[in-house]
């Protein structure tokens, strides 16, 4: 059940969200970055996120790791940064369950081969916890708790890349 309303909670809220990292409510992204790069009032941050969630400037900032949108780690890019991006709380929800297209898709997109899926998914829903620990998940901790779950997996490691 808290799985389930975690995955939820996560659901309900927008991708904008997810890639707030450290520029507050706004996420990253050109409005954070350039166009209100000092916001401080509540209607600065509602702009900034408007204007980092159009145009793809967001998404593409995540997967270049440009536009203010690098990790610590460096970024997380490719095709798996922008599923991540634009699929994380659908992948949360299917992740719950330990079925569903949209982690069918992740899998498939990892290199998953159809004989280890069932394992793959049984450990995405048995790991749920760890790698969606909070409401303020991000792709990029989303992925390196998924990376952790695989690398702990002597079957599923050899997924790693």
């Amino acid at each position: 059940m808290k799985k389930l309303a975690l995955s939820l909670v996560l659901a309900g809220m927008s991708a904008t969200s997810f890639a707030a990292g450290g520029h507050g409510p706004a996420g990253c992204g050109l409005g954070t970055e350039y166009v209100f790069k000092n916001a401080d009032t509540w209607y600065e941050h509602v702009m900034a996120a408007t204007t980092n969630g159009t145009s793809g400037n967001q998404t593409f900032g995540m997967t270049s790791g440009t536009l203010g949108c690098e990790d610590a780690n460096g970024p997380l890019s490719g095709s798996v940064a922008v599923f991540l991006n634009e699929n994380l709380e659908p992948l949360a929800v299917d992740m719950a369950k330990g079925d569903g297209e949209t982690l069918d898709a992740f899998a498939s997109l990892m290199g998953v081969k159809p004989e280890d899926k069932a394992l793959f998914n049984a450990e995405m829903k048995q790991n749920f916890d760890q790698i969606f620990a909070s409401a303020e998940v991000t792709p990029t901790t989303a992925h390196e708790g998924i990376t952790s779950v695989l690398a702990n997996s002597q079957e599923l490691s050899k997924y790693l890349g």
